[in-house]
């Protein structure tokens, strides 16, 4: 019986004329008319569905694509961003006008006075000297923000003493005495508002704040031989009070405070290198000519402090080498190059120094020095550059002055 099943199921499937797949065995079969109509439409379908997922594909892979590019782009407008905010800073050092200028045409900040008080307050790196010059300016824009930035310091329940070392921490006085009293006086009024009754003016308040100033000088300046005492202080306040007199404790407090701790004032000048090359003249890529091999390098180059420093590398800590400018002169020598070299004592070695391969600080051998910019305009700015930068002592002048004389005189005989 069942070698009969076996032979008749082989017959039959000799007689099918389409076959398929099912599992592991070959079965093959005859479809109906409606059959083959039904299969042929499924792989029509079954084509389109692949063309959708194709095109699906493609259309992901340009959405990731400009989703990279975007951020890409973003990167690139932060990293933009990020240099040109240094730069504003940077500008702000060297001519604070110009460098709140730069920010504000660049959409880094508003030109509004609540906004530029807070970048003076709260921005780091920023130099003290060059914030005081630019708050003390008489502009109406420029007392706006000297009136919002004072307003950013919160002197409530401090004595006299404590909020003026916070106020002449954020800056430096200005030389000027206008830019002084502006700023003064506006000091006066915040002080004022936050300690209500403590004065009976703001004019008190001005006084005995250029009082305290003057006693941290006569204190603590070794030049002063005569020290301001406690009696002579208070003989100096009297009547300020709108005539009448301050208490005897409370100008003592004030005496005994800068007495025992005076002013600290924020300095510009830095001994750190970083400090240093923060706020350059002028810094960018030029070549040098060697002293004993005569090839040409590319160097990073700062100007900055009348010395001219250069770097193997923008990311260096160290100085390649750094050349004073004192009684140096800077001249054209051939298209597109500078020379550096002492007009006094021609053929003598410039006092410079550098880093020989072993790492160590050696004397330069320079008698002048050779640097290629890339441009003649480059090379015009980087010389007026080092022009302005270059030092010269008394004794040089007098020199200079005397041979020119000598020299005026052997020419008209």
């Amino acid at each position: 019986m069942t070698e009969y099943l076996q032979r008749s199921a082989a017959e039959m499937c000799s007689q099918r004329k389409d076959s398929f797949l099912w599992g592991k065995k070959e079965v093959s079969r005859d479809f109906t008319p409606m059959e083959r109509k039904q299969i042929q439409v499924l792989k029509v379908h079954k084509n389109d569905l692949l063309d959708d997922i194709q095109k699906l594909k493609f259309e992901i892979e340009n959405v990731m694509e400009e989703i990279q590019n975007f951020e890409s782009d973003e990167e690139n407008k932060h990293i933009l961003k990020s240099k040109q905010f240094l730069c504003g800073k940077k500008k702000f050092n060297m001519d604070p006008k110009k460098g709140i200028q730069y920010l504000v045409d660049n959409g880094l900040l508003e030109w509004e006075p609540q906004a530029v008080a807070e970048f003076l307050y709260k921005e780091d790196g920023l130099n003290k000297t060059a914030i005081g010059d630019f708050l003390g300016e008489r502009e109406e824009v420029h007392l706006h923000t000297l009136r919002a930035f004072v307003e950013l310091h919160e002197f409530s329940d401090l004595n006299l003493v404590q909020a003026l070392r916070q106020f002449l921490w954020s800056f430096r006085l200005p030389g000027e005495a206008q830019k002084i009293d502006r700023m003064m006086e506006a000091f006066a009024s915040r002080y004022c508002g936050c300690n209500a009754g403590v004065f009976q003016s703001t004019d008190t308040c001005y006084i005995l704040s250029f009082a305290i100033i003057m006693l941290n000088t006569s204190l603590h300046n070794p030049c002063v031989k005569e020290k301001t005492t406690l009696e002579r202080f208070i003989i100096m306040n009297r009547g300020i009070n709108n005539g009448g007199d301050l208490p005897s404790d409370l100008l003592t407090k004030l005496y005994e405070s800068i007495r025992s701790e005076p002013f600290k004032i924020p300095e510009d000048d830095g001994n750190d290198l970083t400090h240093t090359f923060f706020n350059p003249d002028r810094e960018g890529w030029l070549l040098k000519l060697g002293g004993r091999v005569k090839t040409w390098k590319r160097r990073w180059f700062i100007l900055t402090d009348n010395c001219l420093y250069y770097f193997k590398y923008t990311t260096d800590k160290e100085p390649r080498g750094i050349i004073p400018l004192e009684n140096l002169c800077v001249a054209e020598v051939a298209e597109p190059h500078k020379s550096l070299y002492n007009p006094v004592c021609k053929g003598q070695k410039i006092k410079a120094c550098k880093t020989d391969r072993e790492g160590r600080v050696v004397e330069g051998q320079h008698q002048s020095y050779k640097i290629s910019a890339p441009s003649a305009e480059e090379r015009d700015d980087w010389m007026k550059s080092i022009r302005a930068s270059i030092t010269k002592d008394p004794f040089y002048d007098l020199v200079t002055d005397r041979k020119r004389k000598v020299f005026n005189h052997i020419s008209q005989h």
